[in-house]
């Protein structure tokens, strides 16, 4: 390319009460830099006049020379002068002209809401949110109560080999931290119970406070909590994951019921393993309390058991023990609803992820002490 073509400028000559200005160049992003200043300062010298601005000599143009023309151009009117773009190169005068006279600059400040609006629109929005949850969550157990139908409308059946998969996946894999937590839960409670009733000379109750306090309340609630945290963050990054790919339109251009094909052998599954998970966690907590008992305090393992079968009777087992299909319930809707609310970005999965748990143990210990309040009633 000629060094005439390459060189970005522009020259202003003057005829009788007339200015012409003369373009020359590539007038590119990269190039237009050296002009901008000649530019910015060229209407101010311009007396008002007719004034024509020759595009016939630009090689080259892009958005940002064509945008320092058309700012030109605009300039030069409000100086009351008579533009005219002239002759050019095809598509040239066209590029110009179709930029606005005027680009709105960006607002950065943003309006001030009332005070009233400030406090308790947030509030509105969070009470709206959760009405719609609430809405998702009976949604999702009402289709699971009816059934896990396959086929709509075409008969309904369950699964053995999607339940026994998930048994697998959120029971059977989940036993080794379940036990060791547990353990560990229950030395602990063993070892502090113990420190403290030694000032009053009455050590052995901590079997009393551990079996208590494991069989009606921790067991069950910690096992919940772990269960949330570990298998309903899966379910709602499953399910969520398969919301991002489309899979579950997929399943409902295909006649299948996403409820019965995804969430109901979830759903199984939990209410099944729950309650068994809770089994060896208190086993496992009662076997952590024993050894801290017989090393931290000298209670034997036999006086460990006796103290126990007085301590506790078949009510404070079954106590604990009839909350964990709720608690089951809980996790797997609130899993469930977060991960069909999952959107196409993996920041979305994320969110609801996280949200999937907070939620889950939030409600989880809250019907716990709405169970609590409950037996406290009826003196269970």
């Amino acid at each position: 390319m000629p060094e005439t073509e390459q060189t970005v400028r522009l020259d202003v000559e003057t005829h009788g009460g007339g200015h012409r200005i003369v373009l020359h160049g590539r007038w590119i992003n990269t190039t237009i830099a050296v002009v901008d200043a000649q530019l910015r300062a060229l209407p101010a010298s311009l007396s008002a006049g007719p004034i024509a601005i020759d595009l016939s000599n630009v090689s080259e143009i892009d958005t940002g020379g064509a945008w320092l023309i058309r700012r030109l151009e605009v300039a030069l009117k409000s100086t009351g002068a008579q533009v005219d773009l002239g002759e050019s190169r095809p598509g040239v005068r066209e590029l110009i002209l179709a930029l606005p006279e005027r680009i709105p600059e960006p607002s950065f400040s943003k309006q001030r809401q009332p005070l009233f609006q400030q406090v308790f629109a947030p509030i509105g929005e969070l009470t709206y949110e959760l009405w719609r949850d609430v809405l998702r969550s009976l949604s999702i157990l009402g289709s699971a109560v009816r059934g896990a139908q396959l086929k709509l409308g075409r008969g309904s059946a369950i699964s053995p080999a999607a339940v026994f998969t998930q048994i697998e996946q959120m029971g059977v894999n989940a036993v080794p931290i379940i036990a060791l937590m547990s353990f560990l839960i229950g030395a602990i409670i063993a070892q502090q119970g113990a420190f403290q009733l030694r000032y009053f000379g009455a050590e052995v109750f901590v079997v009393d406070l551990v079996g208590i306090l494991q069989l009606r309340e921790i067991g069950v609630l910690l096992t919940a909590i772990m269960v949330a945290g570990r298998s309903g963050s899966a379910i709602t990054a499953e399910i969520g994951s398969m919301k991002m790919h489309e899979e579950i339109d997929a399943l409902n251009v295909m006649g299948l019921n996403p409820v019965g094909v995804l969430i109901f052998p979830r759903l199984l599954a939990l209410v099944f393993v729950l309650p068994l998970l809770t089994i060896i966690a208190n086993f496992a907590a009662l076997g952590g309390a024993a050894v801290v008992a017989n090393v931290y305090s000298g209670i034997t393992y036999e006086v460990f058991l006796g103290r126990l079968q007085t301590a506790i009777d078949l009510s404070t087992v079954i106590s604990g023990m009839l909350k964990a299909p709720f608690m089951a319930l809980i996790i797997g809707i609130v899993a469930s609803v977060e991960g069909m609310k999952v959107g196409g970005s993996a920041e979305s999965l994320g969110r609801h992820v996280t949200a999937s748990v907070v939620r889950s143990i939030f409600v989880v210990i809250l019907v716990d002490g709405l169970f609590a309040m409950f037996y406290a009633a009826i003196d269970f």
